[in-house]
């Protein structure tokens, strides 16, 4: 599975993009909005993993950015918080689903991106 992670958090990143590859996953990775529709332009991307806040980004518009543009396949929002902190959120945003951080992996991302 070719990931596309959007996320300021250098740390995050670096730990997620470990775990996810040694689950077998191909990953690339994006800090702010402008970076993710580059990036997920350039390669053939099956999920994005959107943070809620980029810095001073809204997540769930750069959600809407990529599906807008018909880029980075199915877009699932990720977050330290809980689904039911961001339910209004998800609900009107392009994003397919929600996985929180701490529940990150392969299985996860699979499951939320094809329910």
């Amino acid at each position: 599975m070719n990931l596309l992670i959007v996320d300021d958090s250098e740390r995050f990143v670096r730990s997620a993009r470990r775990l996810l590859e040694r689950e077998g996953a191909v990953v690339a990775t994006a800090a702010t909005g402008a970076e993710a529709i580059a990036v997920a332009a350039a390669l053939s991307v099956d999920v994005s993993l959107v943070d809620v806040q980029l810095g001073t980004e809204s997540g769930p518009r750069v959600a809407d950015a990529l599906a807008a543009r018909g880029l980075g396949g199915r877009i699932l929002l990720i977050s330290t918080r809980g689904a039911d902190d961001l339910a209004d959120l998800l609900a009107g945003s392009a994003a397919v689903g929600f996985v929180p951080k701490s529940d990150l992996s392969v299985a996860a991302i699979r499951a939320q991106a094809w329910r």
